[in-house]
C-alpha cells in the first residue's frame, strides 16, 4: 500500500499535468496539443537547435522563521525563478539552409528562449520530524517566467509540538513544474509576411526541484511541578509546599508563581516569589490554603502560572501548571498524636480534672 508521501507526489503530478493542458500558447501560430510526451509529428531531423538550461525556482521566507513550541502558524514562502539558458548547439549548417529554413530556424530560436519558464508550479512542504507537523497539502503557484517572483507567496500551515526541543528543524519543499523541453517548427513557404501554414510543436517535460526550509524553535524557559508536600485537611488552614523546575533552555529572573484557588480551596496568600531560575534549577513556593469543611476527600489539581522576565527583558507568562494534591477529612485536636503524646495528654487532662476537683471543693468549703 503506498504511503502518504507517495500519494502526495502522485497527486501533484496529476495536478501539474492538468495545468499543462490549460497553459496559454502563442496566438500567432497553430500549436500542437501540449503534453509531457513528444508531439506526434516531432521529428529530430528537422530540429535546428538543442538548447541547454531551464527553470531554477527557489523559495525564501517572508518574515521570521523562529517560533515557539506549541505554535500553530502559517508560513509564507516567496518563489522566484532564476532560470537561464546556459547554452545552445546548432544542429544544422547555416550555409546549407534555404531561405525558408533560415526563417524557420530564427523562429525556433525565439521559442527556445521560453525554455526557462516554469509552468504550473505545484509545491509541497514535508516534515520528517514528529515535532513539526505540516497541515497543508500541495499549493499551486502558477506560471513563473525567468527573472520574476510569484505574485503571491505559497502558504503552509504548520504545528509545532509543545514538547519540541529548541533547535533547527529542516523541512523539505518540493517544487514540480512543466517546462519547454524542445521546439520544432515547420511551414510550407515564406513570404514577406512570414511563414505560411506554420506549425509549432512544443515538447514539455516535468521538472522537479527541492529545497530545505529551516524552522527554528526558540530557546525558552519551561516549567514543571516536581514535588508537592503538605496535608490538606478539611475545615482547616494548611501549608502547601511546591517545588518548580525550569526544564527549558533559558534562564529567568524575578519569577513569581500564582495559584488559582477554586472550590474547595480558598486563600489570601495566592502568590510566591521564586526569583532567578537557571535551566535545570528548582525553586520552592509556600502557600496557605483553607479547605472547606464540606470538601470531599479526593485528588485535586490546582492551577498555577509563573510570570517571569526572559533574557531579553520581556515579561512572559508560562503555560498553566497543575499542582496535584489530595484533601483529607477534618480532624480533631487529638488527631495525629503519637502513643507517648497520648499518654502525656491523658495525664495532663487528669491533672486538670484533679486540680479542678480540689478547687471546686475548696470553693464550697470557704462558702460554708
Amino acid at each position: 500500500m503506498p504511503n502518504l508521501e507517495h500519494l502526495k507526489r502522485i497527486t501533484s503530478i496529476i495536478i501539474l499535468t492538468l495545468i499543462f493542458m490549460q497553459a496559454a500558447v502563442p496566438v500567432n501560430a497553430q500549436m500542437s496539443v501540449m503534453d509531457i510526451r513528444m508531439p506526434d509529428f516531432f521529428n529530430f531531423d528537422e530540429n535546428y537547435y538543442t538548447v541547454y538550461g531551464g527553470p531554477d525556482v527557489s523559495a525564501t521566507f517572508i518574515g521570521s522563521n523562529e517560533f515557539s513550541r506549541g505554535d500553530e502558524v502559517t508560513i509564507n514562502l516567496e518563489l522566484m525563478n532564476k532560470g537561464v539558458v546556459t547554452g545552445f548547439k546548432s544542429e544544422t549548417r547555416s550555409n546549407s539552409l534555404t531561405t525558408l529554413e533560415q526563417k524557420i530556424q530564427q523562429s525556433e530560436m525565439g521559442y527556445e528562449s521560453q525554455r526557462t519558464t516554469a509552468i504550473g508550479i505545484v509545491t509541497m512542504l514535508n516534515s520528517t520530524n514528529s515535532y513539526i507537523r505540516v497541515k497543508s497539502g500541495p499549493q499551486e503557484a502558477g506560471t513563473l517566467p525567468s527573472g520574476q517572483q510569484a505574485e503571491n507567496p505559497v502558504k503552509f500551515n504548520i504545528e509545532i509540538s509543545n514538547n519540541a526541543p529548541s533547535g533547527t528543524y529542516p523541512l523539505t519543499l518540493d517544487m514540480f513544474y512543466g517546462y519547454q523541453e524542445n521546439v520544432q517548427i515547420s511551414g510550407d513557404d515564406e513570404t514577406d509576411l512570414g511563414i505560411t501554414n506554420m506549425e509549432v510543436g512544443l515538447w514539455y517535460a516535468v521538472g522537479h526541484q527541492n529545497q530545505t526550509v529551516n524552522i527554528i524553535v526558540k530557546d525558552e524557559a519551561r516549567f514543571e511541578v516536581v514535588e508537592v508536600e503538605g496535608d490538606l485537611y478539611a475545615n482547616q488552614e494548611n501549608l502547601l509546599y511546591v517545588t518548580f523546575r525550569n526544564s527549558g533552555e533559558e534562564s529567568v529572573k524575578d519569577a513569581i508563581v500564582r495559584i488559582s484557588a477554586d472550590t474547595p480551596f480558598s486563600t489570601t496568600d495566592d502568590q510566591a516569589f521564586l526569583g532567578s531560575i537557571a535551566p535545570g534549577e528548582t525553586a520552592n513556593a509556600l502557600f496557605k490554603l483553607k479547605v472547606d469543611e464540606s470538601a470531599v476527600p479526593k485528588d485535586y489539581a490546582i492551577n498555577s502560572e509563573i510570570r517571569y522576565e526572559d533574557s531579553d527583558g520581556h515579561s512572559r507568562i508560562s503555560d498553566t501548571l497543575k499542582i496535584r494534591t489530595h484533601t483529607l477529612p477534618a480532624r480533631s485536636v487529638f488527631d495525629g498524636l503519637s502513643g507517648n503524646t497520648w499518654i502525656f495528654a491523658i495525664i495532663a487532662i487528669a491533672l486538670v480534672a484533679v486540680a479542678g476537683y480540689f478547687a471546686y471543693g475548696r470553693f464550697f468549703k470557704n462558702k460554708g
